[in-house]
């Protein structure tokens, strides 16, 4: 069985669900960019919503210690 030598040489992208910072970005597509950008600012609501939550929780443990 033969195989393409190019095809199975060829670095593999990462999944479109991985991001790595500072990966070289020239391979991506204008469209695998935007789902990146979408995948990332989801992220970073996910992320600011998890801090909200433990900066109130810290907030509530402040003010029951303070008393």
């Amino acid at each position: 069985m033969a195989r393409d030598d190019d095809e199975f040489f060829a670095p593999k992208k990462p999944a479109a669900s991985q991001h790595v910072l500072g990966e070289p970005l020239d391979s991506l597509s204008v469209e695998e960019l935007g789902e990146r950008i979408e995948m990332l600012r989801a992220e970073i609501v996910r992320l600011e919503e998890v801090r909200a939550r433990k900066g109130q929780s810290r907030a509530d443990a402040d003010a029951v210690f303070r008393k």
